[in-house]
């Protein structure tokens, strides 16, 4: 090492103390089955003491982090909520899977992921999981095949764009810690998201059904729970969107996010259009469109009155409190290692290792995953570790660094991660089984995502 990256002793300290925080949000999430914004909470002050921050700057720390995290990303996390609540509730979900799932058997495992995918788009991994499980039971049992041929592809589909894409909350909150482009993070994303999804789903869907050869019989249980658990206590539409309207919906937001970000590679700033292209592509310009949109295709059109829409949108809120708190604890989290030198000191190592930002911004997610067991958790922590080392990167290898992250947050899902044990119910697995199938599946899209990065890398 020389003397610009040799560590010191507040180096050393800072280091120590970023380790017993994260092993100390491992205690009271994993074992003490404490929330995870109260383990953020208590584990950012703890870092901020340990680190050297005064006392009477810690809280202040904490405050900025989730304020700075929150103030961009909560709002893009509500419009979500609203948008997938209005497509699972007007049946538009429905429709679009009718649509897709006709035709050859052959095809099925591709539409499969297909629906997942786009349906993956506004709606958390969670919701996404409890309104496709009757839709993929239903395909099995007219294939009469594995269940595995079918859900791995749908499972795929749902979390690759959970990992990957904004608007979904972790790739959010790297973006903003990264300050990278939207717009850019969105269209990179969708290169590494198609090869990803075809090799973690319809591919890997055929070996996990040799390994675990299981119809839906299996999981006969799973379409009762998730389909009382996606309809209870809505009212009925009196029609349903048409497929066209449903895709048009959905996918208006990312036309409009994409435009954005073909204005910021190929316009010049000083171009007439470029303002108007920035204003409308902006994510929240996008998802507001895509909201009021929905109110009417996914709304008023199928016999909702502004009332029951008033109430379904308050009601599709309740669901994301939760993760928006966490989102912003990890905010608050990230910014106590910023500002104790956690982030200088690990830049140090990483300089002196030689280690690209990718790769260490990718291990480092992983290590955060495998002992936290959350996705979210894991990426705005390591984004934050590994912002100081962004500060001199051009746009496209910044957002290269959240798809990087994004991807080791997703690393071999197990039994402390909510995620392992929905798929293992729904399905009607073992332990083992789900080992097999879901946290192998989820290892192959980690690992997809960090070797696509690093191709577009040497591209870019």
């Amino acid at each position: 090492m020389n003397a610009s990256t040799a560590l010191n002793a507040h180096d050393i300290q800072v280091l120590a103390v970023a380790a017993i925080g994260i092993a100390l949000l491992v205690v009271l999430i994993v074992w003490l089955k404490l929330h995870a914004f109260l383990a953020l909470t208590i584990g950012a002050l703890f870092v901020g003491v340990g680190s050297g921050i005064p006392l009477d700057k810690v809280t202040a720390s904490y405050e900025n982090g989730v304020g700075g995290v929150l103030g961009y990303v909560g709002v893009l996390i509500a419009l979500g909520a609203m948008l997938g609540k209005l497509l699972a509730d007007s049946g538009g979900a429905d429709r679009l899977v009718e649509t897709l799932l006709r035709g050859r058997p052959a095809t099925l495992p591709w539409k499969m992921a297909l629906v997942a995918s786009i349906i993956g788009i506004p709606m958390f991994f969670e919701i996404g999981l409890v309104l496709l499980i009757p839709v993929v039971m239903l395909a099995v049992h007219r294939s009469k095949g594995p269940a595995m041929r079918l859900g791995i592809p749908a499972l795929a589909g749902l979390s690759v764009l959970h990992g990957f894409i904004p608007p979904h909350p972790g790739p959010l909150a790297a973006i903003a810690i990264l300050h990278a482009n939207v717009g850019v993070t969105l269209a990179l994303g969708l290169l590494i998201a198609i090869p990803t999804v075809a090799v973690a789903g319809p591919l890997f869907g055929l070996l996990a059904a040799r390994l675990v050869p299981i119809g839906a019989a299996g999981a006969g249980l799973a379409v009762t729970a998730s389909g009382s658990a996606a309809t209870a206590g809505d009212q009925k539409p009196s029609g349903s969107p048409t497929f066209a309207w449903t895709l048009v919906t959905l996918l208006s937001p990312l036309v409009l996010m994409l435009l954005k970000a073909a204005a910021d590679i190929w316009l010049d700033k000083a171009a007439p259009l470029r303002p108007v292209l920035d204003f409308i592509g902006d994510p929240v310009f996008a998802l507001l469109l895509a909201v009021l949109l929905a109110m009417v295709t996914f709304g008023t059109a199928v016999g909702f009155t502004l009332p029951v829409l008033a109430r379904k949108i308050a009601d599709s809120l309740l669901p994301v409190v939760g993760v928006m708190l966490i989102v912003g604890a990890g905010g608050g989290f990230k910014q106590a290692l910023v500002d104790g030198g956690t982030g200088n000191a690990i830049a140090k190592i990483a300089l002196a290792a030689g280690l690209s930002t990718l790769v260490l911004g990718w291990i480092v997610a992983v290590l955060i995953r495998l002992a936290t067991g959350s996705a979210t958790v894991a990426t705005v922590t390591a984004a934050g570790i590994i912002a100081p080392l962004a500060g001199g990167l051009s746009t496209n290898h910044l957002s290269l660094v959240v798809l990087a992250i994004g991807a080791g947050s997703l690393f071999f899902s197990h039994v402390n991660d909510a995620g392992f044990w929905l798929v293992k119910e729904y399905f009607g697995l073992t332990v083992g089984q789900t080992i097999k199938t879901w946290s192998m599946m989820e290892t192959v899209i980690s690992v997809m995502g960090l070797l696509l990065t690093l191709a577009l890398s040497a591209v870019f």
